[in-house]
């Protein structure tokens, strides 16, 4: 039975006190959607995402880490990567902190690389439809960094499709912002780069009647997080890998 242990990286890990500058240089790298944050002991105190290290857009910032941070899912490193992963579903992160008994860090585990190896050794059951999130903000191609950063900060989704006459023709997503090294002096200038400039034009989806473990195998073979659910041409929901997760036997 493989545990956490077997999957545990060195993370990158912040004080309290350090600048959210130092957090958003973090969270470019793709492998990293959250960032643990300790304390005076060292200790555990929880993490900050890409939507709080875009919340600061000044490139230079004396604003710390402190105030953003939320309570994090944490395990120890023999705890099943089934569990592990109910944990991160709690929270909604695509990661989980790994602690000794005194809460100090030891490493983490990215959802990403569970994924694979939980659904298949354990049997999914239902389709998308039953699963899906039907709650869909949405962006427009034509919409301004600055209109699709505001809804990043304010809605708390992580990505919206981009619709045109009621297709889809891309994704926007925090990733897409953060990385792109000239967001924050595009803010600052009111820039006129758009949505479509920046989002990613490649779509896989998948029909509500679809499986769990289609949906899931198409997330394995294309790296990817969530999916679209489409029904003739329209945009019905999105189905996570939370979502698929959720569908255990």
């Amino acid at each position: 039975m493989k545990t956490a242990r077997d999957f545990m990286l060195e993370i990158p890990v912040l004080t309290y006190h350090d600048g959210i500058t130092k957090a958003r240089q973090i969270l470019r790298d793709d492998r990293y959607r959250e960032v643990y944050v300790t304390g005076v002991k060292k200790d555990l105190l929880g993490y900050i995402d890409i939507t709080d290290a875009l919340r600061v857009t000044a490139t230079k910032s004396n604003v710390t880490v402190e105030g953003f941070v939320k309570e994090a899912a944490s395990a120890g490193p023999d705890t099943s990567i089934e569990s592990v992963a109910q944990s991160m579903r709690k929270f909604s992160t695509d990661s989980a902190v790994i602690v000794d008994p005194c809460r100090h860090i030891l490493g983490g585990v990215l959802l990403s690389d569970l994924f694979p190896v939980i659904i298949s050794r354990n049997e999914l059951s239902g389709r998308v439809s039953t699963r899906m999130s039907t709650k869909i903000a949405t962006a427009d191609p034509n919409d301004t960094l600055q209109q699709i950063h505001a809804k990043i900060v304010e809605s708390g989704f992580t990505a919206f499709p981009v619709i045109r006459k009621k297709r889809i023709v891309g994704f926007i997503s925090r990733r897409d912002l953060i990385r792109s090294g000239g967001v924050r002096s595009s803010l600052a200038q009111n820039s006129t780069k758009t949505v479509g400039e920046m989002m990613t034009k490649e779509v896989i989806s998948v029909h509500g009647g679809a499986s769990l473990s289609e949906a899931a195998r198409l997330m394995v073979e294309n790296d990817i997080s969530r999916l679209p659910v489409i029904e003739g041409e329209s945009i019905v929901g999105i189905v996570d890998r939370h979502d698929i997760l959720a569908g255990l036997a």
